[in-house]
Parts: structure tokens; sequence; C-alpha cells
């Protein structure tokens, strides 16, 4: 199996989440063994996607180098490592990725639109050896274990009316990504907006990229696209947070009430210990081969 990109070049302008201004962004092609790069354009400063590079994980994963921030990049991540792609340039002309509908459907498309191709070097993937996992003195959890699959797990237990507890299994493939995680949109509370608001943030929130709560209800007027849309989002962000290995990765990433900061501290935690994981190159281990082979099928 060969390493990944897409087959020409593709724009887009969007809002940023936070400061709600026009963001111009291109994806680039990459040969083999570039990895994933983002470009500040109007800064000139290249940020590669590696963990080192992890500035933030409060609110959004947030990427930095020479005080040059990228926001928000979890999304579009999820989109591009849910399509294995590899190799990839993002150019981008201010400090956050466009929030489009607050899933990662648009990316998704959008990849789809540039078409991907394959190129001369074998693909690598990141192999679960030992389980590693973080948790919180109030029992919030995330972990990694080894598996054959490529599994997302998760559970969430809000106290709030329509969201309570929920749990999703997602076995992963591009096609269920697309149909059953991909649409799964981001989710706030009126009551945390107001505040973000009154500091000079979330400024490009609206009905038409969060799924908005107040203390009992929906305000989208056209409400969900899942019921159980906020858990599907989590894995969501959860893929998107695991793109930071810098390699696709075979096994089982758990959660319950999972964050950003807890998947970086997970994926740091990982690399502390070489026998926690393996790299294997999937022209030459052909059982993992098939794995992607199975979840790449008629994309």
């Amino acid at each position: 199996m060969k390493q990944r990109t897409i087959a020409k070049s593709i724009d887009i302008v969007g809002i940023g989440l936070h400061k709600g201004v026009p963001v111009k962004m291109k994806l680039e092609p990459m040969s083999s063994n570039t990895g994933i790069i983002f470009y500040r354009s109007d800064k000139g400063v290249s940020i590669p996607l590696k963990i080192e590079n992890v500035v933030d994980t409060k609110m959004a994963t947030v990427i930095g180098k020479d005080d040059v921030l990228i926001s928000t990049i979890e999304h579009l991540l999820s989109a591009v490592y849910a399509y294995g792609i590899d190799n990839l340039r993002i150019v981008i002309n201010n400090d956050e990725v466009p929030a489009l509908d607050g899933s990662s459907a648009g990316y998704c498309m959008l990849i789809e639109e540039a078409g991907i191709k394959k190129l001369d070097q074998s693909k690598k993937a990141l192999k679960i050896k030992q389980k590693v996992s973080i948790e919180t003195k109030d029992g919030k959890k995330v972990s990694l274990k080894p598996s054959n699959r490529i599994i997302y797990d998760f559970s969430i237990d809000f106290k709030h009316p329509i969201i309570g507890k929920q749990k999703y299994h997602f076995d992963y493939s591009i096609l269920e990504y697309k149909e059953n995680i991909s649409k799964a949109r981001t989710f706030g509370f009126l009551h945390d907006l107001q505040y973000l608001q009154s500091v000079g943030l979330a400024k490009g929130v609206s009905l038409d990229n969060v799924i908005a709560l107040d203390d009992n209800k929906i305000l989208n007027p056209n409400g969900l696209r899942y019921s159980d849309e906020f858990v599907r989002h989590k894995i969501l962000d959860a893929i998107g947070d695991m793109a930071l290995l810098g390699y696709t990765m075979i096994g089982e990433y758990n959660a319950h009430a999972g964050s950003h900061h807890l998947n970086h501290l997970l994926t740091k935690k990982l690399f502390e210990v070489e026998a926690n994981y393996e790299i294997i190159d999937l022209e030459e281990a052909q059982d993992e081969a098939s794995v992607f082979e199975l979840a790449y099928a008629k994309v």
C-alpha cells in the first residue's frame, strides 16, 4: 500500500469560529514522506503537524511556532486523517481554520473534489502494542489499546435533558465516517457562549455552525442530525486529535468524557515508551494493509 495525497490543489473561504473573520485556505498535494504541514501565508511560517507544536488544548487543538498560531484544526484533520491522507500542505491566511457548518462533512466534500492520489513510497501506520491511558480524579479518561482493527469508542454524560448519557462505537471505514461521523456538529451551551463573547471570543458562532443549547432545549430550528449527535461529534474530534500521532493508528481508542487536552496528554504518553507502539510498513505487513484496503474501498 502506498502513501496518499490529494490529486490537485483546492481552495475554500470560510469564517473562523472565534474571530468571526473570513479565512482563505488552500489544500495542496505534497510528495511522499512530507507529512501534514500548515503554512500561515500572512506570516510566512510553516508549522508541521507534530505533537511538540501543540500549544493549547483548552477549547480546541491549537498548534504554533515562533509565536504564530493556527487554531481549531481538529475538524479539518479529522477528515484528512479519515481519508488516509499522509502528505498535505494547508495554506491559511489567518489563525483559525474555517468552521464551515461545525462538522467535517464540508472537508470530506473538499477532499473528494480534489481527488486522492497514490504516491511512490509505501504507507506507514502506527500499531498500538500496549495499553496507554490517562485518567482524571473526576472520572474522565482516554486510552489507546491493541487491536487488529481501527476502533473509536466514546461515552459522555451531561447533566442536560437533551444530552444525558450517550455512547457510540465506531468501526472505521471512510464510508462509515462520511455517513455516521463527519456530519455531527460541534455543540455549546448558551451560558458559555455569552461568557466567551464577553471576552472577545466566539464571534463567528451562529446556529449555522454550532448546536446551541439553553438549560432545557436545542435552539437550532432544524434540530439534530442524529439523536446522539453529541457523542458522534466527540469521536470526530478524537479522530482529528489522533492525527497528531503522525501516522494512521491501528488500535482501539476509548474515552469517557474525553477532551482535546486529554487526547494531547494521551498522544504524548504513548510516545514516552517505545514498547507502546510499532511503526509498520504497509507494503510489508499484509494483514495490517488489508485493514486499510477494506476501509478505503469504494472511495
